[in-house]
């Protein structure tokens, strides 16, 4: 799909110049410990320390499907929690990943990109743990960001 740049590497360590949005996908239960939220946490405290937060103090606030929190971890890096994804385990009801969750999530992801003067930068969001496919996402990030002009670089880790 045209206007996404894929590359080989790390989207903690974002390429190019500039304010760089890092956006990923959480799930509604409060839970950070697996997959892409691990490299994250490697590099930043901060995204971890406010999505706990966010989750706990939840009843005052947007927190749940959809939502999005920016968390600022350096002069020009931000990272955005996308909560996209219900609950942390494939059962009955399919697997975790909300394609709705993220379609909303993406779209406040642009609005704050556009303001920020932002690059988006992710890894195939929804895809890992959450059990969602690319050729469902990759639209979604095409029409939500790539179609407002916003760059978008996914990485493809190893």
């Amino acid at each position: 799909m045209s206007g996404i740049t894929y590359v080989q590497g790390d989207a903690t360590a974002p390429r190019g110049k500039g304010v760089k949005l890092i956006a990923h996908v959480c799930n509604d239960l409060g839970g950070w410990g697996k997959g892409f939220v691990l490299a994250l946490s490697r590099r930043w405290p901060e995204p971890e320390s406010a999505y706990r937060r966010w989750h706990r103090e939840r009843s005052g606030n947007d927190f749940g499907l959809g939502a999005v929190q920016f968390v600022q971890v350096d002069r020009f890096t931000w990272v955005a929690n996308v909560v996209g994804q219900r609950g942390i385990r494939t059962g009955s009801k399919g697997v975790p990943v909300r394609y709705e969750a993220i379609d909303e999530g993406l779209r406040k992801v642009a609005v704050r990109a556009a303001e920020l003067g932002a690059s988006v930068h992710m890894p195939r969001i929804g895809c890992g743990l959450a059990g969602g496919t690319w050729s469902r996402v990759e639209p979604l990030v095409a029409e939500r960001l790539v179609s407002r002009g916003i760059e978008v670089t996914v990485y493809d880790f190893g």
